[in-house]
C-alpha cells in the first residue's frame, strides 16, 4: 500500500557509487516524474565472509556524510537503513508504491547473490530492480577471448581492454534533487550504522585522506596537473607523493574511471599514432589492473579463499604463531622497510604499492605464512580494501594466482630500500627509532638469505608437482 503523500515511483539504492556526477542509477531515478527516495543500506549480513573491514567502514562513514551534504545542498535527502537489503527495499516498495529500484552493478559473489534476492523480493510486490553501469570502464564479463573464455594472463587482456576503447563521456551531476514526500518508516541516523571505531585508532586518518566526491575530484585534478608527468619515474618511491591516491575513491565509487579518462583527455599533449592517452599509459595500466582483478573474481569467485593454482592447496606453509604474525602486523620484524610499511598501514590506513609487494613477499616467502592471513589483515586495515584487488594481489605475490609473479621472485627488502628509498626518508618517517638511535628496535626476526633459500626449495617442489 502506498502510504506516501505524493507520486513516488522510483527508489535509488546507493551501493558503491557514492557520488552525484556520472551516476547512471541516480540519473535514471531522477528522470521519473515524481520525487525519488535515495537510500543507503548498511547490510553486513549480506556480504558473506567479507563484511567491510574497520578502516573501510571509517572511510564509508565520512563518504556518506559528504554525499548527504551534497544531496541536501541540492534540495534532497539521503536516508540510511539497517538490515538485509531485500527486506529493506521490499519495505520501501510497500511504503511508497514504487515501481522501480535503481542500483549500480557490483561483481563480488555475495553482492551478486544479494541483487538476485532483491530482484525476487521487489518483483513479488510488482516492482522491478534496474541495474546500471558500475564503476568500471568495461564490465568484467565483456573482456574475454574470442572463444568466450576468460583471460588468464594480464598482457593480452590489457591489449583487448585497451582496444575496446576508453570512454571519457561523463554525465553531469543533477542541478536539483526534489525533496522526498516522507521519510522511510525505518530510517536510521548515520551514527546508528556504527561505522566509526569505538577506540580512536583512526586519529591520524584525517591527515592522510579526504573521503567523498569533492576529495576525489580534487585528488584527480592534482594528480593529472602535477604528478602524472612524473608518474612512471616516481611511482615506486614511497617517500614521494607520486601516485594518484585514487584507489579508495574508486573503490567507493566517489569517482569513475570515465572521469579519470576525461581528465586525461583534457590535459593530453601531443602523442604518437594520434593516441592522446599514450603518455598516460603507465597509469592507465594500473587502472586496468584494477579491472583485471575484477574480472578474475567474476570468473573465479572463490579467489579470496582458494589459490587459483590448486597445487598450492598442498603448500607446506609454516604454523602462524602469534609471535610471527603479530611481529609482521605491528611492524616489529627488525627489517626496516617491512616495519615502515606495516606501521604506515596501521596509522594511515594505506600503504604504498611498492611496499605492499615487499611486505607481502616477506610474509609469504620469508616467513612462509599463508597469503590468506595477509589478505585478511589488509582487508581490515586498508581504507581501499577491495575484495577483487586484495585477493588478486596477494595471490600474485604468493605465486599462486593468475599471471602470478614467478616463484623465484622474492623481494629482498634491504635491496628494495636501497633502490627505492636510498636516503631512508620513508623508513625514518615511519620507524623514527632508527633515526633516533633507539636501542629497542628489534634484531631481524629471520635471516633473509636463509629464508629465501628455504622458500625457493618449497616453491620449486610445488611448481614441479602435477596439476590436479
Amino acid at each position: 500500500m502506498n502510504r506516501s503523500s505524493g507520486p513516488v515511483t522510483e527508489i535509488l539504492w546507493f551501493r558503491r557509487d557514492l557520488r552525484l556526477t556520472d551516476n547512471p542509477a541516480l540519473r535514471a531515478a531522477l528522470a521519473a516524474p515524481g520525487p525519488a527516495i535515495l537510500v543507503y543500506i548498511d547490510a553486513p549480513q549480506d556480504e558473506g565472509d567479507w563484511p567491510q573491514g574497520a578502516a573501510s567502514r571509517w572511510w564509508l562513514h565520512h563518504s556518506l556524510q559528504a554525499l548527504a551534504r551534497e544531496i541536501g545542498r541540492l534540495g534532497g535527502e539521503l536516508f540510511y537503513l539497517r538490515g538485509s537489503a531485500p527486506l529493506c527495499l521490499a519495505r520501501l516498495v510497500r511504503q511508497y508504491g514504487a515501481r522501480r529500484v535503481h542500483a549500480a552493478r557490483r561483481y563480488e559473489p555475495a553482492s551478486r547473490a544479494q541483487v538476485a534476492a532483491v530482484a525476487e523480493a521487489v518483483a513479488a510486490l510488482g516492482a522491478a530492480l534496474e541495474l546500471h553501469a558500475g564503476n568500471y570502464q568495461h564490465a568484467p564479463e565483456t573482456i574475454v577471448k574470442d572463444d568466450g573464455t576468460p583471460y588468464r594472463v594480464y598482457t593480452p587482456w590489457w591489449r583487448r581492454w585497451r582496444s575496446a576503447g576508453l570512454s571519457g563521456s561523463v554525465q553531469p551531476p543533477p542541478a536539483r534533487i526534489p525533496p522526498p514526500p516522507a521519510p522511510p518508516e525505518h530510517a536510521a541516523e548515520l551514527s546508528d550504522l556504527k561505522l566509526l571505531p569505538r577506540i580512536p585508532w583512526d586519529r591520524e586518518f584525517p591527515a592522510h585522506h579526504r573521503p567523498g566526491e569533492a576529495g576525489a575530484l580534487d585528488r584527480l585534478e592534482t594528480f593529472v596537473a602535477k604528478r602524472l608527468a612524473g608518474y612512471a619515474r616516481n611511482r615506486d618511491q614511497p617517500a614521494v607523493d607520486g601516485t594518484s591516491g585514487l584507489s579508495a575513491h574508486l573503490h567507493f565509487g566517489e569517482i569513475t574511471p570515465r572521469q579519470a579518462v576525461a581528465a586525461l583527455l583534457e590535459t593530453a599533449g601531443p602523442a604518437r599514432a594520434n593516441d592522446p592517452l599514450e603518455a598516460a599509459e603507465p597509469w592507465l595500466k594500473e587502472l586496468a589492473w584494477r579491472e583485471f582483478s575484477c574480472q578474475v573474481l567474476f570468473h573465479f569467485p572463490d579467489l579470496p579463499h582458494r589459490p587459483i593454482d590448486r597445487r598450492f592447496e598442498a603448500f607446506p606453509w609454516q604454523e602462524a604463531t602469534p609471535k610471527l604474525l603479530e611481529a609482521w602486523q605491528q611492524g616489529r620484524t627488525g627489517i626496516p622497510l617491512v616495519d615502515a610499511g606495516m606501521r604506515q598501514l596501521w596509522r594511515s590506513g594505506t600503504l604504498h604499492n611498492r611496499v605492499r609487494m615487499v611486505v607481502a613477499s616477506f610474509l609469504t616467502k620469508n616467513l612462509l605464512l599463508p597469503w590468506q592471513l595477509g589478505q585478511r589483515w589488509f582487508w581490515d586495515t586498508l581504507v581501499d580494501a577491495d575484495l577483487a584487488s586484495n585477493a588478486q594481489n596477494w595471490q600474485w605475490v604468493a605465486g599462486c594466482g593468475l599471471d602470478a609473479a614467478p616463484y623465484y621472485r622474492i623481494f629482498n627488502p634491504l635491496r628494495q630500500a636501497q633502490r627505492f628509498d636510498p636516503d631512508g626518508e620513508y623508513i625514518r618517517r615511519w620507524v623514527p627509532e632508527l633515526k633516533d638511535g633507539d636501542s629497542n628496535y628489534p634484531e631481524p626476526m629471520v635471516d633473509l638469505a636463509a629464508t629465501r633459500e628455504r622458500a625457493l626449495a618449497q616453491y620449486q617442489a610445488i611448481r614441479t608437482a602435477p596439476v590436479a
